[in-house]
């Protein structure tokens, strides 16, 4: 006689296979928290390094930012020094000059012309005087036109006033800069006296 087994073993197949998928699954779900902890935790180090290095370069811009004010600071401070310099480079050279321009104004002074006021601003001078006539005050010009020192003589005004003693003037001059080695451009200068052509 045959065996019949008459045990609900489809149900037991079911319930095992169930409880096998129910098994995967949450050991699925257990490792996909595991992976996504981990990407997290990953990513968040990598931002807080990052965010790390953007601290860093920040705080070296500014230090670079004040080292470029500093050294903008020493630029212009070294430009107004060798402003200076040259300022006093420029008057120690120019020291000398007001001598030799006096000397010259003597010397190019022909007889019967007498100076009342000589009048400097920058290289422009200005001569006012009397002189016993205009040949005078020619010889005067032609004398600042050979000059080693002044050059461009002009004449603004001359008058004759009765009774006085000769005629009144003012002349313009320019200072000539002389090289190094004492000399002017042109020739040596020469000096005429009154009645000279």
């Amino acid at each position: 006689m045959p065996r019949i087994n008459l045990l609900p073993w489809r149900e037991a197949q079911r319930k095992d296979r169930k409880l096998a998928f129910m098994v995967a699954l949450g050991g699925a779900a257990v490792c996909a928290c595991v992976v996504t902890a981990a990407v997290y935790l990953l990513y968040t180090g990598m931002i807080d390094a990052q965010i790390r290095r953007n601290e860093l370069l920040q705080t070296q811009i500014k230090i670079l930012d004040r080292q470029i004010e500093e050294i903008n600071s020493l630029e212009k401070t070294k430009r107004q020094f060798i402003a200076r310099m040259d300022i006093i480079e420029k008057l120690q050279r120019s020291r000398p000059e007001i001598v030799h321009v006096f000397d010259q104004i003597v010397k190019t002074l022909p007889d019967g012309v007498y100076l009342t006021s000589v009048t400097q601003t920058g290289d422009h001078l200005k001569f006012m005087g009397v002189a016993q006539s205009s040949t005078r005050v020619s010889a005067f010009m032609r004398n600042i036109d050979s000059s080693q020192w002044m050059k461009d003589p002009t004449l603004e005004v001359i008058q004759s006033a009765p009774g006085a003693f000769g005629s009144s003037f003012t002349l313009d001059a320019q200072e000539t800069a002389v090289t190094a080695d004492g000399d002017a451009d042109g020739p040596a200068p020469r000096v005429a006296r009154a009645g000279e052509p």
